[in-house]
């Protein structure tokens, strides 16, 4: 279709027969595949009449297709955004129509429009993507993964060998990034692919491949009514939209590695492993993020080829392939013991020194409160009863800590522990775990008076955490504070306090370097 014939349909789409009063679109967003009118109220896409190596859209029929596909598909996630799919056709007088009786001319997907400014790529470039933010959508990936269609097939290694080789001729189609550094990053994800080729079958096995979003950066998210929601997922490749639920989320992760928002990265990672227990798989993350890495490095990369920008998406390319490379690089795991009583802010300290622990996305925290939640089906903001909180409880809350420790160490992946360590037997059972490993163990303890202690407990408002002013004292009472450890003053705002912690551990390393 020449641009008269685009032209055609726009005017027809912007008419008061389309979805509007004869004015141009509000404004036009153009892909390499497809072009979005935002006119009104109203997302009008329509796929481009190309046909590409991977994707042929090139006759009425196909488009039509694939909109119907994308309409079922994100409905799955964003039914409020996604309305229906017109037909537009050719009457009898010559002129175009929607879903009139004549042939086929082309197909538009009409979607509720959002306000743009609340896509998570540009709350997270300005600055305004929030923790809280993250854990939403955390849970709501979480939620997406476990009612997806399994595949049925044992493939998880050819999965993603398929992606490499599809990388592969990309690479060599655009031109413009250095073949020495294209070869070095195919290398090393495929030697990553071959170590890992057995795990990667087994969790097809398992039900870990399922058809997922299979396009799920942060320009695919957005805040609709407060909450996230994913859109515009892969409509056009089966093969390449039906992975690993890690593989899937590992789109995000790098997204946001990538912009520099690690704290954030880290938090998405730790809650969505606190909703599916998946930690039998994050040995698979530094190579999952690592192709997701390379598939945006030859995108951007074809984009400047095609003088669809200029120097600066060529150095975002080179930046890809380089976060593509530094992702693969070894990076030891270790373990650390963060304990206190209730108050001395060990969940706020865990959560900033993880993203800067081990390979990315940083370390699983393993949290005490958050383990008892779960152990008790209740949502992390849920109060529980008193019973809870018995003794023989927490046993099973710490040894519930430990196994998933052993488990996220023997998959390379550093670990904070976070609870209150107040007992020599748990404190001794998590250096043993780290001695088993072969890894650094760091015990830190921080210390507060009680007057501050009681104080912050009693602000809490929606903390994982049920501690009160009574626990505080009964715990202070029972004494076990871990003067072994490395006691660090926390009684400072919390900043200063994960500052001091950061040093400590930094002087660790340095003893035992």
């Amino acid at each position: 279709m020449n641009d008269d014939g685009q032209n055609e349909i726009t005017a027809l789409l912007c008419s008061r027969q389309g979805f509007g009063t004869g004015q141009p679109p509000d404004e036009t967003i153009s892909t390499h595949i497809s072009t979005v009118l935002l006119l009104g109220e109203h997302a009008l896409k329509l796929k481009r009449p190309v046909r590409l190596p991977y994707l042929d859209l090139s006759s009425p029929q196909r488009r039509l297709e694939l909109c119907e596909r994308e309409l079922e598909l994100n409905r799955r996630t964003a039914p409020h955004l996604y309305r229906r799919v017109h037909r537009i056709t050719r009457e009898p007088d010559g002129r175009l129509a929607l879903n009139g009786s004549g042939p086929l001319v082309d197909a538009v997907l009409e979607m509720r429009r959002f306000d743009g400014a609340l896509l998570f790529d540009r709350l997270a470039a300005a600055g305004q993507l929030t923790a809280a933010q993250i854990e939403a959508l955390a849970n709501a990936i979480a939620a997406f993964h476990r009612s997806a269609p399994v595949a049925t097939d044992p493939d998880g290694a050819a999965r993603l060998r398929h992606v490499l080789d599809v990388n592969a001729r990309a690479f060599a189609a655009a031109h413009l990034l250095p073949p020495g550094a294209v070869a070095e990053a195919d290398a090393a994800c495929r030697a990553a692919l071959l170590r890992h080729a057995d795990l990667l079958d087994r969790r097809a096995r398992d039900g870990r491949v399922r058809r997922v979003h299979g396009d799920l950066h942060l320009r695919n998210i957005c805040l609709i009514g407060g909450e996230p929601t994913l859109f515009d997922c892969l409509e056009f490749d089966e093969e390449l939209a039906t992975t690993d639920l890690l593989y899937d989320l590992a789109f995000v992760l790098m997204d946001l590695w990538h912009r520099g928002a690690h704290d954030l990265a880290n938090v998405l990672f730790n809650r969505y492993l606190d909703a599916t227990g998946d930690e039998a798989g994050i040995v698979l993350l530094p190579l999952f993020m690592a192709v997701r890495a390379a598939v945006r490095a030859h995108v951007t990369a074809s984009a400047a080829a095609a003088d669809e920008a200029g120097p600066q998406t060529c150095a975002e390319a080179r930046a890809y392939l380089d976060l593509c490379r530094d992702l693969l690089r070894e990076t030891p795991a270790s373990l650390t013991a963060i304990g206190g009583y209730s108050g001395s802010g060990k969940s706020t300290v865990a959560a900033e020194i993880a993203p800067s622990l081990g390979v990315a996305p940083g370390a699983r925290v393993v949290s005490s409160d958050r383990f008892r939640k779960r152990q008790f089906g209740a949502t992390p903001q849920t109060r529980l009863p008193a019973d809870a909180y018995a003794s023989e409880v927490s046993a099973r809350v710490y040894a519930e800590l430990g196994r998933t420790a052993e488990l996220v160490l023997a998959g390379g992946h550093a670990v904070v522990a976070d609870a209150v360590f107040d007992r020599p037997a748990d404190r001794d059972h998590f250096a043993g775990i780290a001695a088993a490993a072969g890894v650094a163990f760091r015990g830190i303890w921080l210390d507060a008076p009680e007057t501050v202690l009681v104080e912050r407990v009693k602000a809490r408002r929606g903390d994982p955490s049920d501690a009160t002013a009574a626990v505080v004292a009964q715990q202070l009472a029972r004494g076990g504070a871990a003067t072994d450890w490395t006691v660090i003053r926390a009684d400072a705002d919390a900043g200063s306090v994960a500052a001091a912690v950061k040093a400590a551990l930094a002087e660790v390393a340095r003893r035992r370097g």
